[in-house]
């Protein structure tokens, strides 16, 4: 079975990054992405073509066994020697490189800087993913080119909408130019038009993004379906659509627990009551390797954190005050026992602590206002030391329980009401 490695790239480039490109270039996320699916493909196609087959593959070997995947990621809006040399070896040289930025620029709407500046970063997540899977699989020259052939089975699938091969420049890589669509400079995306294409039937990409064979213009049946087939598209949506709104969905059931609140992951809508979905994201650690995350969760804020001169430059007292609450772990009921599920947020936190060995942190434990403070200030204590047995790292010096000495709820709320008192966090410590 082929491997597709634009699964493996496109998961160094998830939102938190598409996220920091915008934020860094002053472009919208949605124009970022939009560079991204259309330059990713561009990209690893152009691969595939090249001329110069050994020369990269040294190349990458070398980006792969430097671990430089990270730093190449990073490296938004700025320039890359190696990057540099990868991109002369695909594209060939200036005009064809410049031909694809400015199609891309046209069609995500952003300036041709950006453009550049995202062909590097995609340039350099495919770079490191690849060279990584190079090394850690042993492949050599030949298997690299076979590899590299295999991709062409992805590409028709993984085009946006308004794209094809030919307005990639890689429509000769099936050994034919036919079809090519030549995007004119400032034709905005949703002017671009499916070309027809006489004698034999050719595929290529909709606007949705699936494929079609597109019939001869001299095929009477062509004209019916252009205005059937998007009708029938329409209505199906209709039925869907109408479906769902008129299905009664059950809340998720929710573990009975009194610490961290469950993390749900979808959305349900039934008696007025809606449970907010929470957004997944990509980690990505200095070595590379990625963690999965809730978006905004405690991985994603304690990396950010760690890389920044905020944690370098700060004082004993000045991290004393600031504390990352856990968003999915949780206790059994009025126990200091884990629940299954709390383990993933905990081997996350151990990863993230081995990649910065510098850091040290100490557990916190708290509970609401209801019941015995006493039984309470213990039942905390006990959590804390769980938590950091589960850890089981050098860089937990410290765990202890506050029971309700912080909590702001009265005791008399709901359950719902001091939910937000109950809570296991961590800060860190120098």
């Amino acid at each position: 079975m082929s491997i597709n490695l634009i699964d493996l790239i496109k998961d160094q480039l998830g939102p938190s990054v598409v996220s920091q490109a915008a934020t860094q270039l002053g472009e919208s996320e949605s124009g970022i992405s939009k560079a991204i699916s259309a330059l990713l493909p561009a990209v690893v196609g152009s691969l595939a073509n090249s001329n110069a087959q050994s020369d990269l593959f040294t190349t990458l070997k070398e980006v792969g066994s430097s671990g430089a995947l990270s730093s190449l990621v990073g490296n938004i809006g700025g320039s890359d020697s190696l990057i540099s040399k990868i991109l002369t070896l695909i594209f060939g040289g200036g005009d064809k490189q410049a031909a694809l930025t400015s199609s891309v620029s046209n069609f995500a709407g952003i300036s041709n800087d950006s453009t550049n500046s995202v062909l590097n970063l995609v340039t350099g997540a495919t770079a490191g993913s690849l060279g990584k899977y190079i090394n850690d699989n042993n492949v050599d020259i030949s298997s690299f080119g076979n590899l590299l052939n295999d991709q062409k089975g992805f590409l028709y699938s993984l085009l946006p909408a308004g794209f094809s091969l030919g307005a990639l420049g890689l429509g000769n890589w099936f050994g034919t130019d036919e079809g090519k669509i030549n995007i004119p400079p400032n034709t905005p995306a949703n002017e671009v038009q499916d070309v027809p294409v006489v004698e034999t039937p050719k595929i290529d990409v909709t606007r949705s993004g699936t494929t079609h064979e597109i019939v001869s213009s001299n095929d009477s049946g062509g004209s019916i379906w252009k205005w059937l087939l998007p009708l029938l598209l329409l209505l199906l949506l209709g039925w869907f659509f109408w479906k769902q709104c008129n299905k009664k969905v059950e809340p998720a059931p929710v573990a009975t627990t009194d610490s961290t609140t469950v993390i749900v992951d979808s959305t349900y809508t039934a008696d007025d009551t809606v449970v907010v979905t929470k957004e997944t994201t990509v980690v990505i650690l200095p070595s590379g390797k990625t963690l999965q995350a809730y978006k905004g969760g405690i991985e994603d804020q304690i990396v950010t954190f760690l890389k920044s001169d905020n944690y370098k430059n700060a004082t004993e007292a000045q991290l004393k005050d600031k504390w990352f609450n856990f968003d999915n772990l949780n206790f059994e009921f009025g126990k200091a026992v884990l629940t299954p599920d709390s383990q993933v947020q905990l081997d996350n936190l151990k990863a993230i602590l081995t990649e910065f060995p510098d850091a040290k942190i100490k557990i916190g434990a708290y509970t609401d206002k209801k019941g015995d403070e006493a039984i309470n200030l213990k039942l905390s204590a006990d959590r804390a030391n769980v938590v950091k047995s589960s850890i089981n790292s050098t860089q937990v010096t410290e765990a202890e329980g506050y029971g309700s000495k912080f909590a702001k709820v009265p005791a008399e709320a709901t359950d719902k009401e001091r939910e937000s008192d109950r809570k296991t966090a961590i800060r860190f410590v120098k």
